[in-house]
C-alpha cells in the first residue's frame, strides 16, 4: 500500500473544499450558504480562507455573479473529481455489486446531455460494470414525467418546468448557455459582440418551437433577434451551423462538445442568461434501488465532469477575447 504524506493535509479544513464547491456551483455566496445550511457571512469567511489557502482571490465578484479564476477552473476539475471519489468511497449500496451487474438501465434526457455526458457515462459502465448496458431516450420536461411514471425510463434529467407531486428530485449541478457558429462564416476571430450577436440570423433548437429565454433577456434590454431556423434537437445544429452565417445559443456542455467534434466555436453570450438547475429525477418505487442508486451518483459525476469542461473551455475562449479585444483598442489608440 503506498503511504500519503499526511502532514500538510492534516492542517486543512475540508470543509472548505465543500464551500468552493458550492461557490463553484451557484456561482453566489447567498445560494451556496443557503445550499449549504450555512449563514453568508460564514461562507464569505471561509472564501477568506480559501483564497489565503490557495494564494489566489478564486472567485472575483461581477454582475452575473462569482466568475471563477483561471486558478479556481483548473482547481474545481481536480476537486470535482475528488469529492465524487470520496462520495463514493462512502456512500453504500447493499447487494449491489458493479461488476456482475447485467442490468439494462433506460435513461431519458434531451440530447444536449447525452452529446456531453453520454460518452463519460457509458466509459464508466464500461470501466465498472461491464456487464451492463444503458439505453438513451429522447427526454425532456414536457414528457418525462409520463416517461417516468409509465416505466420506460428508470431516471431522467430534468431542468425547470418539470414537476410532479409524485416525483422525487436530486438536485446535481447548474448549467449555463454559449454561442455556437462557424467563425470563419461569420466572420468572427473571438466572442461575438452584441452588435454581432444581434445582426446574425439565428438557428432555435425548442422542442415547442415558441421563442425562449434569450428572446426575454433581449427584450428586456430592448432587442429583439431574428429567428431563421427552428430545430427540436441539439445534434442536428452542426450541418446548420457549418459554412453558413449564423449563429445558435445553447447550453454550454452541448455547444463545447459540439465544437471540439467540428469546425464550430463554443464562446460565452453576450447578453446575461442566468444559469438554471439541473436535476435528477425518478419515481419514490425506485428511489431505493441499490442499483440505481450507484447509477445516479454515476450520472451526477459524469455530469459534473462535463460542466467543469465547458466552463474551462468557456473560461479559456472568453480570456482570448479579451485580450484580443484588449490588443485591438491598444493598436487604434484613442
Amino acid at each position: 500500500m503506498r503511504k500519503i504524506d499526511l502532514t500538510d493535509i492534516s492542517r486543512f479544513d475540508f470543509n472548505l473544499l465543500v464551500t468552493f464547491l458550492a461557490i463553484w456551483q451557484e456561482r453566489s455566496v447567498t445560494k451556496a450558504a443557503t445550499r449549504l445550511s450555512l449563514s453568508q457571512s460564514a461562507v464569505s469567511t471561509a472564501l477568506t480562507r480559501l483564497r489565503r489557502a490557495a494564494g489566489d482571490p478564486l472567485f472575483l465578484r461581477t454582475r452575473g455573479g462569482m466568475e471563477p479564476t483561471p486558478r479556481a477552473i483548473a482547481m474545481a476539475a481536480q476537486l470535482t473529481d475528488g469529492a465524487a471519489m470520496i462520495r463514493d468511497a462512502f456512500r453504500t449500496h447493499a447487494g449491489f455489486a458493479p461488476a456482475t451487474c447485467t442490468r439494462r438501465f433506460t435513461l431519458g434526457m434531451s440530447d444536449d446531455f447525452e452529446l456531453a455526458i453520454g460518452p463519460l457515462l457509458s466509459a464508466r459502465l464500461m470501466s465498472e460494470a461491464p456487464g451492463a448496458a444503458i439505453v438513451y431516450r429522447q427526454a425532456n420536461r414536457y414528457t418525462a414525467g409520463q416517461m417516468l411514471e409509465s416505466g420506460e425510463i428508470d431516471v431522467a434529467i430534468v431542468t425547470s418546468g418539470t414537476s410532479r407531486s409524485w416525483m422525487q428530485r436530486e438536485a446535481i449541478g447548474e448549467g449555463g448557455y454559449a454561442c455556437l457558429f462557424d467563425p470563419a462564416a461569420c466572420g468572427i476571430d473571438t466572442a461575438p459582440t452584441l452588435r454581432d450577436y444581434l445582426s446574425l440570423p439565428h438557428v432555435l433548437v425548442s422542442f415547442s418551437g415558441r421563442e425562449g429565454i434569450v428572446d426575454t433577456a433581449l427584450k428586456a434590454i430592448g432587442h429583439t433577434r431574428r429567428i431563421q431556423t427552428a430545430l427540436t434537437h441539439f445534434s442536428a445544429l452542426p450541418p446548420f451551423l457549418a459554412g453558413s452565417r449564423v449563429i445558435a445559443t445553447i447550453p454550454a456542455h452541448a455547444a463545447n462538445t459540439l465544437a471540439r467534434i467540428s469546425r464550430l466555436r463554443a464562446t460565452p453570450v453576450p447578453v446575461e442568461l442566468g444559469r438554471y438547475p439541473i436535476a435528477l429525477a425518478f419515481t419514490p418505487a425506485t428511489g431505493t434501488d441499490a442499483a440505481l442508486s450507484w447509477l445516479r451518483g454515476a450520472i451526477a459525476d459524469a455530469l459534473a465532469t462535463g460542466l467543469a469542461q465547458a466552463a474551462h473551455q468557456t473560461a479559456q475562449t472568453a480570456q482570448m477575447a479579451h485580450v484580443t479585444q484588449a490588443t485591438q483598442a491598444t493598436r487604434t489608440g484613442p
